[in-house]
């Protein structure tokens, strides 16, 4: 069914980085992560998977740039740390840097153009997770997100940054290796409601932005042929849990567009499950789905691949995507490549992505449970 006019209705928020991909494993399996193996970037995806952690403490380091075929500035930086407390709890620390690069701007004079002055906006998180295994299989995390963006365009405006703050909720389950076949395997299920928080007010008396609250739901199977190759099966589901844009009429009653109705953000969560105005149809439009393959040999090198689908009247982003992983000792260096295959373009295209993550301390003693875990 195609929504003809209703493509407008896209859901959109505010501080959209917060949902880009900064590190190459994921973005390598489709771009997924809620129940994959624990990482040190697990804090995008799920941080209740550093409760299985076998490395006790480790640095995730990420650079990504983006539009890159257009600009040389625009990028996405990522620091992330975690810390094991001890065999059933661990700490995480992330902070991501968003540059939208250097504007110039100019004024005409008198037939003279005029150099006004240079703004460079930018927006940032720092965060902090907590997450605790509550059983040999479970574990939950709760999560805060400090959300800035400068978004100041003019050199006359007076504006300001906009400020709030964000909380995460997750649970991570992790199977002990059963049998399937002729081969173990380890099942992995995760959830994540991130950033939910007020919506940013970037000038009083101004309309406010979502941010973009977001829930992952993720299945995983890792298939153990031996002790030196397995492989890793899994897809992820993604609702973004904001409200659905409705249609805006003039005064004489002519149609003017589509903007999101004026409302806190704890009602536009739940409201976010049914107020798409076509009903079911379009609120299932609005789930994005992924899937992702990882194989990986002697725990030192990896090959990936995955695909992420969204619906063409919601955004319409289609992509493939191949990475590699190198365990280089106390080192993971990790690439990965997008191919798009939609008529809308991606912005980060045709763009090769790297990622490190060091492993600061030697690894925990780890149960039969935790043998693909990076």
């Amino acid at each position: 069914m195609s929504f003809g006019q209703n493509s407008n209705r896209v859901i959109t928020t505010g501080v959209p980085f917060l949902l880009i991909t900064p590190d190459a494993r994921s973005a390598g399996m489709g771009e997924l992560g809620a129940a994959t193996a624990p990482d040190a970037y697990s804090q995008q995806w799920n941080p209740a998977k550093y409760a299985f952690a076998s490395s006790e403490k480790g640095i995730g380091i990420s650079y990504t740039p983006y539009l890159s075929k257009l600009v040389d500035d625009i990028f996405l930086g990522n620091l992330t740390f975690y810390k094991k407390l001890n065999d059933r709890s661990a700490w995480a620390s992330s902070l991501k840097y968003f540059s939208l690069g250097d504007i110039q701007f100019n004024e005409l004079i008198g037939g003279t153009i005029v150099d006004q002055g240079q703004e460079r906006p930018s927006e940032l998180t720092l965060d902090l997770s907590y997450s605790l295994l509550l059983s040999e299989q479970f574990s939950m995390a709760v999560g805060g997100r400090y959300i800035r963006s400068d978004l100041r365009i003019a050199t006359d405006a007076d504006t300001s940054s906009a400020n709030t703050l964000g909380i995460d909720v997750a649970g991570f389950f992790q199977s002990e290796p059963f049998d399937l076949g002729k081969q173990n395997a380890i099942f992995r299920s995760g959830i994540n409601i991130s950033n939910i928080g007020p919506r940013l007010n970037y000038d009083m008396g101004g309309q406010k932005s979502f941010i973009p609250t977001n829930l992952r739901l993720g299945f995983g199977l890792d298939l153990l042929f031996d002790d030196q190759n397995s492989l890793g099966i899994y897809t992820e589901f993604s609702k973004l849990l904001v409200p659905t844009p409705v249609a805006v009429y003039s005064d004489e009653g002519s149609f003017v567009g589509y903007r999101q109705p004026d409302i806190d953000f704890l009602r536009g969560i739940f409201t976010s499950f049914s107020d798409a105005p076509n009903g079911l149809t379009e609120e299932i439009s609005e789930i994005t789905m992924a899937v992702g393959f990882e194989y990986l040999f002697q725990e030192a090198f990896s090959l990936r691949t995955g695909y992420f689908n969204e619906s063409k009247d919601k955004g319409s982003r289609r992509y493939l995507t191949l990475g590699a992983g190198f365990d280089l000792n106390f080192m993971n260096v990790d690439i990965s490549y997008l191919f798009s295959t939609s008529n809308v373009r991606n912005p980060l295209e045709n763009t090769i992505r790297f990622s490190l993550s060091l492993d600061l301390e030697s690894s925990l003693p780890q149960s039969d449970s935790e043998v693909v875990i990076q």
